[in-house]
């Protein structure tokens, strides 16, 4: 049996999907909002109080994609070091870009990696 492959692009699945996100990575956080109808605010205020419970304070945020968990998590438990990977080095730069913004370039390093 041949693998199926929902694209006709060359490449790995990773890479694939690497190249759908920095694709679509400006425009991202707009198409999470809008699909989401606005839970995934929600959600990160539900995964930040429940890390917060487990009184976890070395936080990697594995697909960080463009940072807003990551950014979340560190302003919503004191004391915490938080690092961000994602295997989208658009998505990232995005990230980057917001982490700058809010003048928290060296409490937030993120770095291009595949987590699995």
């Amino acid at each position: 049996m041949n693998p199926v492959k929902p694209y006709n692009a060359e490449g790995s699945k990773k890479e694939q999907v690497a190249h759908m996100f920095n694709a679509i990575s400006k425009r991202y956080d707009v198409l999470n909002r809008t699909l989401s109808l606005g839970i995934d605010v929600l959600w990160r205020r539900r995964t930040v109080a429940a890390v917060r419970k487990m009184g976890a304070k070395d936080i990697l945020d594995v697909a960080t994609g463009t940072a807003d968990l990551a950014i979340a998590l560190h302003r919503g438990i004191a004391g915490s070091r938080v690092q961000g990977v994602d295997i989208s080095a658009g998505m990232l730069d995005v990230g980057r870009e917001k982490i700058t913004r809010r003048g928290l370039d060296p409490h937030i390093p993120l770095h291009l990696g595949d987590g699995e």
